[in-house]
């Protein structure tokens, strides 16, 4: 240990150690990482100076973050229409606002609960499950690469219905911290209360928080366009791309349900109000709903919306009075850019196509699709589990997720979307039906299994049947307060214990 002494060794132990926990989500899904990593984090912050410690842990979230969310860079290089340098150099800045939480974690723990049992059974996974929290709110949050969503195939997913991916990253952060203990004491009763947590989640899983309703089986044909990005807002390639959809759907009109993916009709809704009476029409001759991303307009505001058409229960598609859903959440530069009097003149990044979206509500009522209603969720807003489960009812079917992650290419970033995508379903106990325009389309059962998957980056049809359950599950219920008021109640015992 004596190596890690050096000012500059033990960050970069950090940063190598912080790295691998992009190992433990997929598409690699070593899961057992995401307990090693930390675990190690917390023997490299043992008895160091507060500062010391500040740095780190911002190291390993540069390590974590730089590794994770590489794929960010794809679209900031191909879209963004700046220099190599500037991207990158957009990049590290990134990486380093996000790595400042694992240094804030670091940082408040070495300077309030800097030694003893107390620190290592509550104080560590409290702390860190409160920055997690942080982070998933500010600047309107990017909760991506929670430690809890790399255990969606692993037994401790089983705590998802009960408390969230919160819940999960909190188990998998105290796991990691009792094997610090073991190795500072050396000590086995530490090893064998790690295993607990395991143990009930054994039991755990077999609890049926939620009933499967075969009378809901429901027939979903998700069309995958495959349109290029850098095409798709052309406006010579508009019709082409909606015959596309149009044809692929033809074939499929015996569908329940046809969905197509965000955005799927590269044109403002009042544009094509005719072409979406046909489409309207077609659907309920077939006796048949379709579910389409689309761009709205209202009171000169632009919303990206879910739109409805054929069995449904407004009726005949009407323009002025047709149900839909907006996107909440909207994604940072990409939908909304922040101060943009200043910013847009700078570089082309901050002028994206359609970057001037408004906000729909928080919650809004489902949408309604053949007898069917559907929680929705459009692309980025999947990763936020709170939105996503205060939009569920006890009448809501399925959770609807549609997206068009062409933006990431072939990076890993599609397949950590779908990931957290999963994670919804487990958390609610309700199936996701996910229509992306190149990938990862796929439908999940309510245990977050997928069940039907099309290939990526290729045009496709995907058919499967899915059921949707009855019953609500204790995440859906209460949400996460039940876990962050236990931590709150800890942590402020423990500070009047730390004072008398």
């Amino acid at each position: 240990m004596l190596i890690l002494n050096h000012p500059v060794m033990r960050p970069l132990t950090a940063a190598f150690v912080g790295a691998l926990t992009t190992l433990a989500f997929t598409p690699f899904q070593y899961w057992p990482l995401a307990i090693l990593s930390p675990a190690i984090l917390f023997l490299l912050l043992h008895h160091i100076p507060v500062k010391a410690a500040i740095l780190t842990g911002f190291f390993w979230g540069l390590g974590q973050f730089a590794t994770g969310i590489s794929w960010v860079h794809v679209s900031i290089d191909n879209f963004g229409g700046l220099p190599k340098v500037a991207s990158l150099g957009l990049m590290v800045l990134l990486v380093s606002y996000l790595a400042l939480y694992p240094a804030l974690f670091a940082g408040l723990l070495n300077r309030f609960f800097p030694a003893g049992k107390t620190r290592y059974l509550l104080a560590i996974p409290s702390l860190w499950l409160l920055c997690d929290f942080a982070r998933g709110w500010v600047f309107t949050g990017f909760p991506w690469l929670w430690i809890g969503y790399s255990q969606i195939d692993s037994p401790l997913s089983a705590y998802a219905p009960l408390g969230g991916v919160g819940m999960v990253s909190f188990v998998t952060i105290f796991i990691a911290s009792m094997l610090t203990l073991f190795v500072l004491s050396r000590k086995w009763q530490w090893i064998l209360i790690s295993a607990v947590p395991f143990i009930l989640a054994s039991g755990l899983s077999l609890i049926d928080w939620v009933k499967p309703n075969p009378d809901s089986a429901t027939s979903f044909a998700l069309i995958q366009g495959n349109i290029a990005q850098e095409r798709k807002w052309l406006p010579s390639e508009r019709w082409p791309t909606i015959m596309k959809y149009m044809g692929l759907s033809r074939a499929n009109w015996d569908a329940d349900i046809i969905i197509w993916p965000e955005a799927a009709v590269p044109a403002i809704e009042r544009n094509v109000t005719s072409f979406l009476s046909n489409v309207d029409a077609a659907a309920r001759m077939n006796e048949s709903a379709l579910l389409t991303g689309i761009i709205n307009v209202k009171d000169g505001k632009y919303f990206n919306s879910v739109l409805p058409l054929g069995d449904v229960q407004s009726g005949e598609y009407d323009y002025r009075t047709q149900p839909r859903y907006s996107k909440h959440h909207l994604l940072l530069f990409g939908e909304f850019v922040p101060f943009e009097d200043i910013l847009r003149p700078l570089a082309p990044l901050f002028n994206l196509p359609m970057s001037s979206f408004s906000r729909g509500g928080f919650i809004q009522d489902n949408i309604l699709a053949k007898g069917r209603k559907f929680a929705s969720a459009l692309c980025y807003e999947i990763i936020f589990g709170d939105q996503v489960r205060q939009n569920i009812t006890e009448d809501t079917d399925y959770i609807l997720t549609l997206s068009n992650d062409a933006w990431f290419g072939h990076s890993i970033g599609p397949l950590q979307h779908m990931e957290i995508a999963r994670m919804r379903a487990l958390e609610t106990g309700k199936p996701v039906i996910r229509s992306t325009n190149n990938g990862v389309t796929a439908i999940t059962d309510y245990k977050g299994k997928i069940i039907a998957k099309a290939p990526q980056f290729e045009t496709q049809v995907l058919r499967a049947t899915v059921s949707s359950t009855t019953g609500l599950t204790p995440y859906t219920r209460f949400g996460s307060w039940p876990l962050v008021g236990f931590v709150v109640i800890g942590l402020v015992v423990l500070g009047f214990r730390k004072k008398n």
